[in-house]
């Protein structure tokens, strides 16, 4: 059961927009993995356990995630059509038509959870729809040429996936008007919003289970020498990039975590590295989330990369007392505090890790000072805003309906 906490004068608007008899829906993407979208999915769900479920594919089929068993859970027409479980993203094209065919009509309160069409859903003048918006849909926006460059399609193919994402980035900038207000996860997707929808957001951050991983794992006050990398290897994480920057100083150990398509490259560039240089740079490929915590809460410092929406293994560093030395763009500038829990490198190149190396280990870092930066992401922090913002805007719109 959550807690619900609000000051005084909020416990009633509270209260009003959690009661039993609000007729909720929640309207996901798609749940094909459990992850961070998911996860955000799963606090909703307990703030609002008699809450409808809309999703474009459900790909687990009757073996549900625990979080989803007994729920109502509506898929749309693409759940229906070859092959829809694996390769949902080939049906793109078909998704902005397919989820306003959602009927959403007898509901209150329409929450979509969203960051590629969920926002797109219609609703009535009696209906509130706000959206939690993790990013508007990136492929489609800034991240277009990255997508084409890593579909790696003939000249006929790349042609007609520039017109499709074309059709669908008008739908995604008309369809932001549709949600009566947007959550945005960070400032700086709040920033991207205004950049393609011209539209303000409100800031709630996605919750991190920090409560969890302290119940598990106690904050080492006395580190091991080491450095840590870790998350799926992908090109935009960088982790090449980190174990090329450990090489060239020598004399660091870095313990780097993870799998993904990179990880062929990566491996090769180790095998090249000198005897010397090789016994330093550790790569243990995939680990479960017990041996990453002990690694993460053992290393003297978390080296990240990647530029961010928000950044989720950065807190959980944070939260066993181990600062990060961060790429200084996106998200991370708001979650890790300048000098005090971490510090930041401003260009993705080897010269500037090293020189951001070099500056974290002239002073002291304080692990309680990361533990306390880290509850700010607490998922009963995330309850409370969610809850704070929610309540403010329902009791706006039910005012005016009344």
């Amino acid at each position: 059961m959550i807690k619900l906490n609000a000051n005084d004068g909020g416990t009633d608007k509270i209260m009003q927009v959690t009661s039993d008899t609000l007729k909720v829906a929640i309207v996901h993407d798609w749940l094909v993995s459990w992850s961070g979208a998911e996860k955000v999915l799963e606090q909703m769900l307990l703030i609002w356990p008699h809450a409808e479920v809309f999703t474009m594919v459900n790909a687990f089929g009757d073996a549900l995630p625990k979080p989803l068993v007994g729920k109502i859970l509506h898929t749309s027409l693409i759940q229906k059509l070859p092959f829809a479980k694996k390769y949902y993203r080939h049906y793109l094209p078909l998704m902005p038509f397919a989820v306003e065919q959602f009927d959403l009509s007898k509901f209150d309160l329409v929450i979509s959870s969203s960051h590629a069409v969920a926002k797109g859903v219609i609703t009535g003048p009696d209906t509130l729809h706000i959206s939690y918006c993790y990013s508007p849909m990136r492929y489609a926006w800034d991240l277009q040429h990255e997508y084409l460059q890593q579909s790696n399609p003939n000249k006929l193919s790349e042609w007609l996936m520039r017109y499709s994402l074309h059709r669908i980035r008008k739908w995604d900038s008309q369809s932001s008007l549709r949600p009566d207000h947007i959550i945005a996860i960070s400032k700086y997707i709040g920033r991207r919003i205004d950049k393609c929808y011209r539209r303000s957001s409100d800031v709630v951050y996605p919750p991190v289970a920090t409560d969890t991983v302290n119940q598990h794992f106690v904050p080492f006050l006395e580190k091991d020498g080491y450095y840590i990398a870790a998350s799926r290897l992908v090109p935009y994480k960088r982790i090449p990039l980190i174990a090329e920057a450990l090489a060239v100083m020598g004399n660091r150990k870095l313990i780097i975590i993870g799998d993904g398509p990179e990880k062929a490259r990566l491996e090769t560039q180790i095998n090249q590295l000198d005897e010397e240089k090789k016994a330093n740079i550790c790569y243990l490929g995939y680990q479960g989330d017990v041996i990453l915590y002990q690694y993460l809460a053992n290393a003297q410092a978390l080296i990240f990369a990647a530029e961010e929406d928000f950044g989720i293994l950065p807190i959980e560093a944070q939260s066993v007392g181990t600062p990060v030395i961060a790429f200084g763009r996106g998200a991370l500038t708001e979650t890790i505090l300048d000098n005090k829990t971490g510090l930041f490198f401003n260009e993705a190149s080897v010269e500037s890790i090293i020189e951001a190396i070099n500056r974290f280990e002239a002073r002291e870092w304080d692990s309680d000072a990361c533990v306390e930066n880290a509850q700010r992401f607490s998922e009963q922090t995330f309850i409370d805003n969610l809850l704070e913002k929610m309540a403010t805007r329902w009791n706006a719109f039910n005012n005016a309906r009344s």
